[in-house]
């Protein structure tokens, strides 16, 4: 399959990371990820990716300085994933030039428009480059996102990419692995990848309970 693009994904969560990791390149995207600002720098130095999406609040360097890096050394375009939506991180937003800004929690059914978006604006804009057009009226700037109106994911599918997500950080497997391992599993057990995939995710949520104990 002829892949749409190559796109950075970082988020410190390695749940998130792993879900969105497995819907965009469900979607056709190559993906490169990342769980901290200085890897994100690293891989986004050496695989030149299209387009970048960014948690902002993470251990170290931040999504904000992340963004600045890609914007001042590489010129890549950048978009922000996150659970805040204050006036001051609205205005860095702005600042830093976003192509857009999305309010976790967030469905891969959400993404994957905004992603397909930025790379046909991207591409709008590298026409415009080549016949300049007059008067071309600029960018507006992002405003508070607002909660999302648009039809949500087959939760179903959502459940199955979580599952995924999972199984590949506590053993260590890809997306590939980890899938066939729960095909694998279901066929076993003569259930649903859906139903097995729900009872994975709710021993995982019993577990992070436990922990928190």
């Amino acid at each position: 399959m002829n892949q749409k693009g190559k796109i950075l994904v970082v988020d410190d969560d390695r749940l998130v990371l792993a879900t969105l990791t497995h819907g965009l390149a469900q979607a056709g995207y190559e993906v490169i990820d990342a769980d901290n600002g200085d890897d994100a720098i690293l891989l986004a130095r050496q695989h030149k990716p299209d387009l970048a999406l960014l948690d902002i609040r993470m251990e170290g360097k931040s999504g904000f300085d992340v963004a600045a890096y890609l914007r001042e050394y590489c010129q890549i375009p950048f978009m922000f994933l996150s659970a805040f939506s204050d006036e001051a991180t609205i205005r860095q937003v702005n600042e830093l030039g976003a192509l857009t800004y999305l309010i976790k929690p967030l469905d891969i059914g959400q993404i994957v428009p905004a992603v397909e978006s930025a790379f046909a604006n991207r591409a709008n804009a590298a026409s415009l480059k080549k016949s300049p057009a007059p008067n071309v009226p600029e960018a507006q700037p992002i405003e508070a996102p607002q909660a999302s109106v648009e039809p949500q994911a087959d939760p179903l599918k959502q459940v199955v990419a979580l599952a995924v997500g999972i199984v590949m950080h506590r053993q260590s497997l890809s997306r590939r692995q980890a899938l066939a391992r729960l095909q694998q599993q279901a066929t076993q057990e003569g259930c649903t990848m859906d139903a097995l995939a729900e009872r994975l995710i709710n021993a995982q949520e019993v577990l992070a309970g436990l922990g928190s104990l």
